[in-house]
């Protein structure tokens, strides 16, 4: 993405590198945090930082992760590079994430504002930093991030079907894992927006103590399904999947680049269902 975007202003993909670099850094700071507030043991199919180091040395290397971000932009500090390095920001989504652990009243319209801080900003700086790094005029940056955003929030909606109803084997997580754990995902969301006999089912079973038994997970997984919480979250991808292709169609960027952005749109938010 990040090159793509330098790429689509007619910047070399080179003058992108710094800015994906520190994109991928500071995704990994993410992952390595997440798995541990989230308790996950299993990323792309090997033990998390946390179960094999320990929590301690897990939250410093992800520190690092951060702050490393931060210096392979900065080394060369060019107003372009100052720019980028002021855009990385996905605190706010995780901290809404955490929050909602805590709270049964989740609507789609809040979970689709916590995902477009989270994953949306993510995307959203991935998918222009090269344009930023390359001093590209600003409506094309804007065009580029609200295509990432947008793919942000189509990428979310499929991870969150494959979050339950994935196989592990090519997810690299445990089957069930995002219901086991009473994630407020879009699935999840879309149910307990509703006043029905559906959502009532579903808060039951969120309700409950502890982690949720094998047997809890398959009953609350049947109650998603049969109320068309999986069929709205792939509409919902496919929605935002048009919104990012519309955000850099005629608006002056580099066709072959463009070309490449929708085929990589389209493999993100038809992938595995």
């Amino acid at each position: 993405l990040a090159v793509l975007s330098a790429e689509a202003v007619g910047a070399p993909g080179s003058t992108a590198v710094p800015g994906a670099v520190a994109t991928e850094l500071v995704h990994n700071f993410s992952l390595v945090h997440d798995d541990i507030i989230d308790g996950d043991t299993i990323r792309r199919h090997r033990p998390t930082v946390w179960s094999t180091f320990g929590v301690e040395d897990a939250i410093i290397s992800g520190d690092a992760l951060h702050n490393l971000a931060y210096q392979v932009l900065l080394d060369d500090p060019t107003q372009q590079r100052v720019a980028g390095a002021t855009r990385l920001a996905m605190i706010a989504g995780q901290a809404a994430d955490m929050a909602f652990d805590d709270m049964t009243g989740i609507d789609l319209e809040a979970c689709l504002a916590m995902e477009a801080d989270k994953t949306g900003a993510l995307l959203g700086y991935s998918a222009s930093v090269g344009a930023v790094l390359a001093g590209a005029a600003g409506d094309h940056i804007d065009a580029l991030e609200a295509y990432g955003r947008e793919l942000g929030l189509a990428f979310q909606a499929v991870d969150d079907v494959l979050g339950i109803w994935g196989d592990p084997s090519v997810t690299g997580k445990a089957a069930g894992n995002d219901l086991r754990e009473r994630k407020k995902s879009m699935p999840v969301a879309i149910v307990l927006s509703g006043h029905d006999e559906a959502a009532e089912q579903l808060r039951a079973v969120y309700g409950l103590e502890g982690d949720l038994t094998d047997a809890d997970v398959d009953r609350a997984t049947a109650v998603i399904e049969a109320a068309g919480g999986r069929d709205r979250t792939v509409a919902e991808a496919r929605l935002h999947l048009d919104a990012a292709l519309d955000s850099v169609t005629d608006v002056g960027l580099v066709d072959t680049a463009v070309g490449e952005l929708a085929d990589l749109a389209r493999f993100v938010a038809e992938r595995d269902f």
